[in-house]
């Protein structure tokens, strides 16, 4: 029985069981109450509230500006405006640097928001990260390929695994994080075949952004999937809607209806 007929808040067994059963798993971002609200009234299993707040809220051009206290607020907001879905929240840069500053990291998200579990990018050297979170009862959702708080290290945004030396990294590194106790993994920008295999490989789910369809389940931005942009939109991301064209006319018509307005005699 699919996890989306079910009223209750979902959890790490729902997310498996639907991994074991074969049903592709939805999962979007969301960054504030009411779009958090709408996100989990249409049947998507998990909601990341992402640090990629940074580039879509916040206005800067990489996640690296994020912090802790911003990640917890949004999070708190996305949190309660949810009844179903299950929510995760980034640890952004710097924030999850070792095991002991991630466990405090992740005990206040987990204290002040609600929120469920936690993200944490980074390949096999994350894998001790995860792992101490895990003992101390806090579930992780690992994410490997692209990995936007390593930018300037990676040199860039480009697909991951082109060759065969990358692709073992990647499938070592999956390996490890699931060993780890991670519950989940983030895919990101992972030529498809790789990310294919390492769907198959591992028992936890696999969620894919811009890495093929063969992944237990699928993330995007959620201003990609509606079209709230005011730049280009990735190319894997296909837009659903036009909602930046629907404010844009909506504010138009508003405007000039102020400026049609009679205008107020003049006193004296």
């Amino acid at each position: 029985m699919s996890a989306t007929t079910d009223n209750k808040r979902l959890t790490t067994r729902d997310i498996h069981a639907l991994r074991r059963s074969g049903e592709k798993i939805a999962m979007l971002t969301a960054y504030d109450h009411v779009t958090a609200a709408l996100v989990d009234q249409a049947g998507v299993e998990i909601i990341l509230v992402g640090d990629s707040l940074g580039n879509v809220v916040l206005g800067y051009e990489t996640t690296l500006p994020v912090t802790l206290d911003d990640m917890i607020r949004h999070a708190g907001a996305v949190y309660r405006g949810t009844t179903r879905a299950m929510v995760v929240c980034d640890l952004p840069f710097g924030t999850a640097k070792d095991p002991e500053t991630a466990l405090g990291s992740a005990i206040a998200v987990l204290q002040q928001t609600g929120c469920q579990a936690v993200k944490i990018e980074g390949g096999g050297a994350a894998a001790p990260i995860v792992a101490r979170l895990v003992e101390q009862g806090i579930p992780v959702m690992a994410h490997i390929g692209l990995t936007p708080q390593a930018v300037h290290q990676l040199g860039g945004y480009y697909r991951h695994g082109k060759d065969a030396p990358a692709a073992q990294e990647l499938i070592a590194a999956a390996r490890e994080l699931q060993k780890a106790g991670a519950f989940a993994i983030v895919l990101e920008f992972i030529v498809p075949e790789v990310a294919a295999e390492i769907t198959q490989m591992l028992d936890i789910p696999t969620i894919g952004i811009g890495s093929g369809p063969d992944c237990a389940g699928q993330v995007l931005v959620i201003n990609d999937l509606i079209g709230l942009n005011v730049g280009p939109v990735p190319g894997f991301a296909k837009p659903k809607a036009d909602v930046a064209g629907i404010i844009r006319q909506a504010v138009g018509e508003y405007v000039a209806e102020v400026k049609a307005h009679p205008k107020e005699p003049s006193i004296g």
